[in-house]
C-alpha cells in the first residue's frame, strides 16, 4: 500500500499516461464489487455502467497523450498494447451490455479489463512502460492496421469466450437447453389456440421470450464471430506487412505460430456451431480453450524473448 502511495505521489502528476492509466485502473477496481452486488440485487447497475465508460475515456485520454508524446500510434510496446487491448475491452463491455442489460455481462467482463490495465500499470518493468523510437521494420502503414484490427480481435474474442464461462457455469447442475439455432437466432414463437385463428386456419405466432443461458450463448456466438472475421483480417494484413519488411510472408515466428493456433481454434468453435449444430456448453469448452491459447499467444510469447513479436523480460 505504501508502494502505490508513493508511486502516486511521486510519478502521476509528473508523468500523464501514468495517471490516466491509474485512473482507469482505479474505476474498474469500483466497478468490480458494484457489479457482483447487482448479481445479487438481480439489477442490471447503471453506475456499474458509468464507470466502464469513465475508464473507457480515461485509456482514451491516455492513448492520444502517448500518440502526441510519441509521434506514433502507441501499440509499439507490450504497456500501449496492453492499454489499447483494455480500451477495446471495455468498449466491448459496453457494446454487450447495451444488447443484452443484465448485471451477469459486466461481472464477467470487468474482471477482464481490470486484470489487462492493472498487469500494464503494475507489473511491467519500467523500460517496457517507456516509450521509444520505432526500429525501422515498425514505421510503417501497416503497423496501425494490423496491430490494431489484432487487439480488437483479441478484445472480442476474450469478451465472447467469458461469457462462454457464464454458459458453463450458470445453473451447473442443470442441462443447458438451447431453442435457437447453431448460429444464435431462431424462430423464437410459438402457436396460439385462439379459437378464431383455429376455425380460420390460421396459426397466431407470439414471442417465446428468451433464457438467460440462451442469451449468453447468442452473445457469445456473435462476439466470437466478430473476433474471428477481424482476427482473420490482423493475420492477412500481417502477412501482408511482413512480406513488405522482410520479403517473406510467413516466417513460422513463435507469435505467429500462436497466432495461426488460435485462429484455428476458433475456426474449430465456429464449425461445431454451423457444421455441427452444437450449443451451449459443448462449444463454450472450445471457447475457453480458445481463451487460453490467447492468453499464451498475447501474453506468453511476448515475454518469452523468443521471435520477432517479443518485448523481452524473463530472458
Amino acid at each position: 500500500m505504501l508502494d502505490l502511495v508513493s508511486l502516486l505521489s511521486t510519478n502521476s502528476i509528473v508523468d500523464p499516461t501514468l495517471l490516466f492509466g491509474l485512473s482507469s485502473f482505479f474505476c474498474l477496481l469500483i466497478a468490480l464489487p458494484l457489479a457482483f452486488w447487482s448479481i445479487a440485487d438481480k439489477n442490471n447497475s447503471t453506475i456499474v455502467t458509468l464507470f466502464v465508460a469513465t475508464s473507457n475515456l480515461f485509456l482514451t485520454a491516455l492513448l492520444i497523450f502517448r500518440w502526441s508524446q510519441s509521434g506514433h500510434f502507441p501499440i509499439s510496446n507490450l504497456y500501449e498494447s496492453l492499454c489499447f487491448l483494455t480500451w477495446a475491452l471495455t468498449i466491448s463491455q459496453l457494446l454487450v451490455v447495451r444488447t443484452y442489460p443484465v448485471p451477469i455481462v459486466s461481472a464477467i467482463a470487468t474482471p477482464m479489463s481490470l486484470i489487462s490495465i492493472a498487469f500494464a500499470s503494475f507489473a511491467l518493468p519500467e523500460d517496457l512502460q517507456n516509450s521509444a523510437p520505432l526500429v525501422p521494420a515498425l514505421r510503417s502503414s501497416w503497423l496501425v492496421m494490423h496491430v490494431s484490427v489484432i487487439m480488437c480481435s483479441y478484445a472480442a474474442l476474450i469478451i465472447g469466450s467469458t461469457l462462454s464461462l457464464a454458459v458453463l457455469i450458470i445453473d451447473l447442475n442443470k442441462s443447458v437447453s438451447i431453442r435457437s439455432s447453431s448460429i444464435g437466432a431462431g424462430a423464437f414463437r410459438s402457436a396460439s389456440s385462439n379459437k378464431h385463428n383455429q376455425l380460420n386456419n390460421v396459426a397466431s405466432l407470439e414471442l417465446v421470450e428468451f433464457s438467460q443461458p440462451e442469451q449468453l450463448d447468442s452473445l457469445s456466438y456473435r462476439c466470437i464471430t466478430v473476433g474471428f472475421l477481424l482476427l482473420t483480417v490482423g493475420l492477412i494484413s500481417g502477412a501482408v506487412w511482413a512480406n513488405e519488411a522482410w520479403g517473406s510472408w510467413w516466417s513460422w515466428d513463435p507469435k505467429e505460430t500462436w497466432a495461426f493456433i488460435t485462429w484455428l481454434v476458433y475456426a474449430t468453435y465456429l464449425h461445431t456451431r454451423l457444421v455441427r449444430g452444437w450449443q451451449g456448453r459443448k462449444p463454450a469448452f472450445v471457447a475457453l480453450i480458445g481463451l487460453f491459447v490467447i492468453l499464451v499467444c498475447y501474453i506468453g510469447v511476448n515475454l518469452l524473448g523468443i521471435g520477432l513479436h517479443s518485448y523481452g523480460w524473463f530472458f
